[in-house]
């Protein structure tokens, strides 16, 4: 480079490439680079808006002149400071700057031709932290901070809803006005937001009771068209799903239709004209029309599922146990829910003595053990300090009233085993008691039928018919629809009623999940004898279709009564 011509340096290359520096020629100086194998100069952290450097290093004789010659390539200078230890401070108008002045760090700068220490040193560039620079960068982070600010209202004030008109101050216009809105349904919702201001207000009082209680009055004339048109739309989905269940069975039946086609198709008559590409896409086809056509059909089952649990839901709201049952069932509970208490308060008496004696033994095991670490002598010659007889006394005093406790606790169990004994006893009489009833009603009716065939039978061939009918019309119910005993009663009423409410029938196992929730002893096995003995009441049909063919039961009784 030619003397003389002042050029800014270029800019440092990429890391990955050696940067390799020239010598640079000012007019009072000459800046040599160092060695480029020795190791590049250090630099401090960065402060935030740094805009002043340190340079240090200066030769002893350079003045604030050469100084400004050196570094005014690089930037505006705004102030240089400079001290008489050969080192400097120099601010720069902005940021960028100290970046090209770091690239002088290392140079050795000598003063015209000048072989004297004092007029050459080697310069090092730092970082600098001054206050103007901190202040005029926080100042600067303030005002962007500010319109962000600024910014951001203004897109929630174009986000944020418009706001409600003001409420109107009551007078007599504005009540009367408020009265005549009120009456009208599409101006109701505004109406009655503010006449729940008012009122909130505070605005009632002895002069305005009357013109509040008319408003109040038309308010709650809506009560009556709300609910009819809560009503309406509520038939508004029940034809929306009777319409939508129309629907999904009719794309079922086409579903049919495409399958039985595909039936046909894979016969052997027809399947033997096709080619072998043919017969893999019909046999895709078909799968997939399969698939198709079950997915569908689980999903018509799910609705089905749905509204029979409902109508199951509101029957277990509906239903209730019989008298005698609820009782019995009422007071064995009761003794149950004593017994089981009493127990609890025994074991928790139990475990609290065990707690006292331990303690106990633990106190004569530590009054033993200072004894031996004492004196040395035996258990049994170590005299009981009065120390340790208190609480020894406290303990004991107490196992003997949870002894005392205890024992009235098992007293009180035994009494309460016993009253329920008799409870079960009682229990079991009674039921004894209702079969011998339901016996001698059965035989009074027997007795009826004979009487009744006596008077009012003719003579057949010479005999009375009447005493076989009526054995033949008891074989009949034992055999057919006879009830053995009052649990199958209670049995027949509850499935009779379950049933009545599934219009579309239920399966054995939907069944028989019922009735364990009031008997587990029922088996289903018992359940279908039951149904099966009594055709005239329980009907087997099969629903559903392919994969979903089941076998469901439904209640015909009705059906046997319109017939007789």
């Amino acid at each position: 480079m030619m003397a003389g011509i002042s050029l800014v340096p270029p800019p440092p290359p990429p890391p990955d490439m050696p940067v390799v520096k020239e010598i640079i020629h000012r007019q009072s100086c000459t800046l040599f680079p160092q060695n480029p194998n020795l190791p590049p100069p250090s630099t401090r952290e960065r402060p935030p808006g740094c805009k002043t450097v340190f340079v240090g290093g200066l030769p002893e004789n350079a003045t604030e002149e050469i100084v400004r010659e050196v570094f005014e390539p690089c930037g505006e200078i705004i102030a240089i400071r400079k001290s008489k230890k050969n080192f400097c401070h120099i601010r720069f108008s902005e940021e960028f700057m100290v970046d090209e002045t770091l690239y002088l760090s290392g140079y050795r700068m000598r003063i015209g031709s000048s072989t004297d220490k004092k007029d050459s040193g080697r310069i090092h560039v730092d970082f600098a932290q001054a206050r103007d620079d901190l202040y005029e960068w926080e100042c600067q982070q303030r005002l962007m901070a500010r319109e962000e600010r600024h910014r951001r209202m203004i897109h929630e004030d174009r986000l944020r809803a418009p706001s409600p008109p003001p409420i109107v101050h009551f007078s007599e216009h504005e009540a009367a006005t408020l009265a005549e809105r009120l009456r009208e349904d599409h101006k109701f919702s505004e109406a009655t937001a503010v006449l729940f201001t008012w009122i909130d207000r505070g605005e009632v009082n002895r002069r305005t009771a009357n013109h509040f209680y008319s408003m109040i009055q038309s308010a709650n004339s809506h009560v009556r068209r709300l609910m009819s048109e809560k009503a309406q739309h509520e038939e508004d989905m029940e034809r929306a799903k009777e319409i939508f269940k129309d629907a999904l069975l009719a794309i079922l039946y086409q579903f049919e239709q495409i399958k039985a086609v595909f039936t046909a198709a894979t016969r052997q008559k027809a399947w033997d004209h096709f080619s072998k590409a043919q017969r893999k896409n019909i046999d895709i086809w078909r799968k997939q029309c399969e698939e198709l056509r079950n997915a569908h059909s689980e999903e018509i089952m799910g609705i089905r599922r749905e509204e029979e649990m409902e109508m199951s839901e509101e029957d277990d709201e509906e239903e209730e146990d019989t008298p005698c049952k609820r009782l019995c069932t009422e007071d064995i509970g009761a003794c149950d829910q004593t017994h089981a208490s009493l127990k609890e308060e025994n074991d928790s008496l139990r475990w609290q003595l065990e707690a006292y004696r331990n303690e106990v033994e633990l106190l004569k095991r530590e009054q033993r053990g200072g004894g031996r670490g004492g004196g040395g002598r035996h258990d049994e010659d170590l005299p009981v300090t009065p120390s340790c007889e208190v609480p020894i006394q406290l303990l004991q005093q107490n196992m003997h009233h949870m002894q005392q406790q205890l024992l009235s606790l098992q007293e009180q169990l035994r009494s309460k085993e016993a009253e329920l004994e008799e409870a079960r006893e009682e229990h079991r009489s009674l039921e004894g008691g209702v079969v011998h009833l339901r016996d001698q009603l059965l035989a009074k009716g027997d007795v009826m039928d004979r009487t009744n065939g006596d008077l009012h039978q003719p003579a057949m061939n010479g005999c009375t018919p009447s005493l076989l009918l009526s054995r033949e019309r008891r074989s009949e119910v034992v055999m057919r629809g006879g009830v053995a005993s009052e649990k199958e009663a209670l049995l027949l009423g509850v499935m009779s009623t379950f049933l009545h409410v599934h219009p579309f029938g239920a399966n054995l196992e939907y069944l028989w999940s019922y009735i364990q929730t009031l008997d587990t002893k029922v088996s289903a096995v018992d359940l279908e004898r039951l149904m099966v003995r009594l055709p005239n009441m329980f009907r087997q049909e099969l629903s559903g279709v392919g994969a979903t063919l089941e076998k469901r039961w439904k209640f015909c009784g009705f059906d046997s009564l319109g017939s007789v």
